[in-house]
């Protein structure tokens, strides 16, 4: 079973993830695409980061009604800060059935020299690149288990969802209706909008 690993802090999850994350469980031929909600990305600020648990139970909400896209804590129970190779490795070994192609973003494509055993998880998994805006990807230098794809990007970003929480501005239809109170509620009570 091919399944697509799509990390991230999810902070709040919205609309633009989980419509990425359909369409590329479809682009890459993907029976499953697991939304691995990461509790610390060695890479990021973790300022203005909800608690993980909160972040998690938000995901699970939004996408309790679609088989195909599963929100997934397994990073949770690893050791931190959450190393992706550490993540594929250890998925490996308590699903050996399974084939985990990784979902990253074009920006993330650009830094991922700087990943944690990069060359590692080139040679050892596959990995999907979707276009992001203001990254430039050199396909013809990719190695042969990188593959990019093309993917409608919503002009959707969590730091502007948190924001508006903190004006007091809507946020239909920037996240699932069944997870607006809980968005707005959560992120009202922090104190940092960013």
């Amino acid at each position: 079973m091919r399944t697509g690993i799509f990390g991230g802090s999810f902070n709040p999850i919205h609309n633009g993830h989980i419509a990425l994350a359909r369409q590329l469980r479809e682009v890459a031929q993907l029976d499953e695409v697991w939304l691995m909600v990461s509790p610390q990305n060695p890479l990021k600020q973790q300022e203005g980061l909800l608690a993980d648990d909160l972040r998690l139970q938000m995901a699970q909400m939004a996408l309790k009604d679609d088989p195909f896209i599963k929100v997934s804590d397994y990073e949770f129970h690893l050791p931190r800060p959450s190393y992706t190779w550490h993540t594929l490795q250890s998925l490996q070994r308590e699903f050996p059935d399974r084939e985990f192609v990784l979902l990253i973003g074009g920006d993330n494509w650009e830094r991922f020299p700087f990943w944690y055993r990069a060359d590692d998880i080139v040679s050892n998994y596959r990995l999907v690149v979707y276009p992001r805006r203001g990254s430039d990807i050199d396909i013809a230098a990719l190695p042969p288990t990188v593959t990019v794809v093309e993917a409608e990007l919503l002009d959707i970003s969590s730091t502007d969802i948190r924001r508006r929480v903190h004006r007091g501005l809507p946020i239909t239809g920037l996240v699932p209706d069944s997870i607006v109170d809980a968005v707005t509620y959560y992120y009202r009570n922090t104190n940092n909008e960013n």
